[in-house]
């Protein structure tokens, strides 16, 4: 017989039991995400190097590709990298150090304008490039009306389609991003080490390369890393401008040259140069660092320009705007206006459909699957969960092209095999539901910018009080509830604002989409990228101009946080 106070006992044990078990069931559910957002890169390797892929042809092939187009991708790549990291880290650093540090004519609206050229894709900079120059473009005709000149023959023009051509227009679509790391670590700097220079009567470029400069240095290698690792990933503008790069090896390798393993060993090539940039990055970052040595800090004042100092700065920060986001914006809007009929086009309408679908469904599942992973490491306490978290920003740097390829190919074998079974079963031939549909375009998007989602998240958890939800618990509330009832209204808008850039990154990507999509599946990314490598430019403006509408709203978002 039981006594009465036996009897809390097993209820003591079966209160407890959830305690225990939910956390490792948050543990697993982070681990699982953490291995669905890996799982591209690991089946990258497998198909470099898997025996079973790899028979006799598919090694000839191979061994031709590093004998012959492999070190011409890789030297066009590497060429095209530096060319447009110097440029950015000139521009973005130059621009940030005249916002930060001086007052002239529109300072105000220029700091963010600066930003504008982040709304524009490169390759949509590519077309109206090569529309404002080519031989039958405003540029030459004006030329040839002006100096009298009849025939190509009769006057030397720069080749519109190059190498130099494709680090301009990249480099005038990714500079805001070291200008924004810049400006912020130049606005955090204190007025101290300004003020000793120049009593010490140091001038203006003194103070900018022994004093800003090396303490501005981590930002700026941060912002040179990102743009770096963008121009890799870059499809639409190298392949525009016919660069053969990396990138469009993997295309030409895999879908003409019938190759797959080929496509993942230069896959792995981009992985490994992306590697070393991140390497370098933090190498430099701790290489370099500053504290501030008291407690009250004072932002540096800005000095004021007078005269023609000011206009020349005013100059110096309008070319990149202009360069950037005007020109494109420009010659892209001219032409959807001057073809009104074209935006009645159904095509146009089922292309944003599908964008819309599409990106929305992968903005939901990303932000949801990074607040489930942020929110089970947390709850978990566990050490290989929270080990994992970081590694699973890799997909950012993982080009297109590179989740492409770890997740058709493996994907195609798991779809095949499905309906074999099914079939096998059942009377029923359900197809390919996964290639066949826009599941592997989700996949690759949420894999791709699951780091946005998951810094977000992690930010926003961090900002509530360990008080909050502590107590929660302690008036006897589930974790699903302590997330549903504290966390939620506390993160909703970074939540919010996660969900928008996971979203306008989607409706941006290209190279993963051209690969992932399913037939006759056109977004507008795809869509213009095609009209536009037919020199039907007319057609490709509405779908442009869409793009560009949703990529403001992500600047203007982006403006807005870093006021």
């Amino acid at each position: 017989m039981t006594s009465p106070t036996d009897t809390p006992r097993p209820q003591a044990a079966a209160h407890d039991r959830p305690r225990r078990v939910l956390p490792s069931l948050w543990s697993a559910g982070a681990l699982g995400i953490a291995a669905i957002v890996l799982a591209p890169i690991l089946a990258v390797v497998w198909i470099a190097f898997g025996p079973m892929l790899l028979g006799e042809a598919q090694g000839d092939a191979v061994a031709r590709l590093w004998a012959s187009t492999m070190p011409r991708y890789l030297r066009t790549s590497i060429v095209l990298m530096l060319g447009v990291g110097l440029l950015t880290a000139l521009v973005g650093t130059g621009a940030a150090w005249l916002v930060a540090r001086y007052r002239f004519p529109g300072a105000r609206v220029i700091e963010w304008a600066l930003l504008m050229p982040l709304a524009v894709p490169a390759y949509v900079g590519a077309y109206a490039l090569v529309d404002l120059l080519e031989y039958a473009g405003p540029v030459q005709g004006f030329l040839r009306d002006m100096m009298g000149w009849k025939t190509a023959r009769d006057y030397w023009f720069p080749e519109i389609r190059s190498l130099g051509s494709a680090i301009l227009v990249l480099s005038a679509a990714l500079y805001p991003y070291v200008y924004l790391l810049t400006r912020a670590a130049l606005r955090e700097q204190s007025g101290g080490g300004e003020e000793v220079a120049m009593s010490l009567g140091v001038g203006p470029f003194g103070r900018f390369r022994r004093v800003a400069l090396p303490l501005a240095r981590p930002a700026i290698a941060a912002g040179v890393a990102i743009v770096m690792m963008e121009t890799v990933n870059d499809f639409g503008t190298v392949d525009y401008f016919a660069v053969q790069t990396l990138t469009t090896g993997i295309f030409t390798t895999w879908l003409e040259a019938n190759s797959a393993s080929g496509a993942a060993q230069i896959a792995l090539v981009i992985l490994a140069l992306v590697g070393m940039l991140l390497l370098i990055e933090k190498a430099s970052r701790r290489r370099s660092r500053f504290y501030l040595l008291s407690s009250r800090h004072r932002p540096v004042e800005k000095l004021r320009l007078p005269g023609l100092a000011g206009w020349i700065a005013t100059a110096l920060c309008l070319v990149p705007v202009l360069m950037g986001f005007v020109l494109p914006a420009g010659v892209i809007l001219g032409h959807a206006l001057d073809n009104a009929q074209v935006w009645a086009d159904p095509g146009l309408a089922l292309a944003l459909w599908h964008t819309v679908a599409v990106g929305g469904i992968a903005a939901l599942v990303t932000v949801a699957a990074a607040v489930f992973l942020v929110y089970g490491v947390r709850l978990s306490g566990r050490s290989l969960p929270r080990r994992l978290m970081p590694v699973t920003t890799i997909g950012y740097a993982a080009p297109g092209a590179v989740l492409g390829v770890g997740i058709l190919i493996p994907l195609a074998r798991l779809d095949h095999w499905l309906a074999d079974a099914v079939e096998a079963l059942t009377p029923f031939d359900i197809g390919l539901v996964l290639t066949g549909s826009a599941f592997a375009l989700v996949l690759a998007y949420t894999v791709r910018f699951f780091a946005i989602a998951q810094g977000a998240a992690d930010g926003a958890f961090g900002r509530v009080s360990p008080s909050l939800p502590m107590a929660a618990r302690s008036l006897g509330r589930s974790p699903r509830q302590v997330l549903r009832d504290v966390y939620a209204p506390l993160v909703r808008g970074s939540l919010l604002s996660a969900l928008l850039l996971v979203f306008v990154d989607c409706v941006k990507e290209l190279p993963a989409t051209l690969l992932l999509r399913p037939f006759n599946y056109d977004t507008l990314a795809t869509r213009v990228h095609e009209q536009a490598s037919l020199e039907q430019l007319e057609l490709a403006s509405p779908g442009a101009v869409l793009i560009m509408g949703v990529g403001l709203v992500a600047v203007l978002l982006l403006a807005r946080a870093n006021r």
